[in-house]
């Protein structure tokens, strides 16, 4: 499966450089979270309202080939606009991780099974912790499963 249609770059400048650098490279450059060094994945998901291909460079967090996809904009009040077109069309997403570029079904975790991958993601990403603190909302998180 591929997501076809057109492409909508972010209408944040960094996050379009970021996710044309990570492309045009094979995922060789653009590949970490500014100067943290942190790895990261692009998501890509079709826009809910717009039905247009979406790309969303998110931290990458891993375990057992399987990834976690953490809503957190940074601890923001308001979920991010992507956390919509997942929860809209969970099954048609596609997550790229260096080189490789393959289809997820993805699920919004809760219970003890959110908290062991909130543990992973905070560890991978120790701010995801100050992030949630500073929000009322909890921070929603999905997990990315391979298809097929």
């Amino acid at each position: 499966m591929s997501l076809d249609g057109e492409y909508a770059p972010s209408p944040s400048q960094w996050v379009r450089d970021q996710v044309a650098l990570y492309e045009s490279s094979g995922g060789q450059k653009g590949n970490t979270l500014a100067d943290t060094g942190l790895p990261v994945v692009i998501v890509t998901t079709r826009g809910n309202k717009t039905g247009k291909i979406r790309k969303t460079p998110l931290m990458r967090v891993e375990y057992d080939g399987d990834y976690l996809l953490v809503a957190s904009k940074g601890g923001a009040p308001k979920h991010p606009v992507w956390y919509y077109n997942l929860q809209a069309d969970p099954s048609n997403v596609e997550v790229q991780d260096g080189p490789d570029r393959f289809p997820v079904t993805v699920r919004e975790l809760d219970g003890a099974e959110r908290a062991t991958w909130w543990q992973r993601a905070v560890a991978a990403f120790p701010p995801y912790a100050e992030y949630q603190e500073k929000t009322q909302r909890r921070i929603p998180i999905f997990l990315a499963t391979r298809e097929g």
